[in-house]
């Protein structure tokens, strides 16, 4: 499997958005639950069951993740572009605007990140495993790929953005 940057770097960001806050998505469309002020709603005020205001984790402006990760900003922009539309992150505009996760980062695979920014997991000749054509001897090559793509499906579909940094957390610095 070949990781490219363009994925690398999606899968970046989305580890710093997450780690912003307590990795809890917030809502574009309320305003966020003040201390000072009481929830009028019995769901705290955002719609999901036990409340939670606007939901947590601070908005990221682009500029500050590609200075944190190291990914040049141009490019960062399309793939932040990617991740919104593959609805993954949610944007606000204007000078106290940023990213912020659509879900819980225990409810964002790495496989979501990974085919929002690239489609296919696993691609033969540039095409999606399951399109790879062959006759005569290499018949049985299609197989294999799709082997291949289910494997790695199976390990990215299971590894949550809160794994990463659960991982990160536990993990003694270099």
């Amino acid at each position: 499997m070949y990781i490219s940057a363009r994925s690398d770097y999606a899968l970046r960001a989305m580890l710093a958005v997450a780690a912003s806050g307590d990795g809890e998505p917030t809502r574009p469309d309320r305003e966020p639950t003040r201390p000072d002020r009481e929830p009028t709603r019995p769901d705290g005020g955002d719609g999901r069951p036990g409340g939670g205001g606007g939901g947590g984790g601070e908005l990221v402006k682009a500029a500050r993740l590609a200075e944190a990760q190291g990914i040049p900003l141009s490019f960062l922009q399309g793939i932040l572009l990617d991740l919104r539309r593959a609805g993954l992150l949610h944007s606000h505009r204007g000078t106290e605007g940023g990213y912020a996760l659509t879900r819980p980062a225990s409810r964002i695979s790495v496989g979501d990140v990974l085919r929002a920014v690239g489609g296919s997991l696993t691609t033969v000749r540039g095409l999606p495993a399951g399109d790879a054509g062959y006759h005569g001897v290499a018949t049985g090559l299609r197989d294999v790929w799709l082997a291949v793509d289910g494997a790695i499906a199976v390990v990215v579909d299971r590894t949550t953005l809160t794994d990463l940094l659960v991982h990160q957390e536990q993990t003694p610095a270099r």
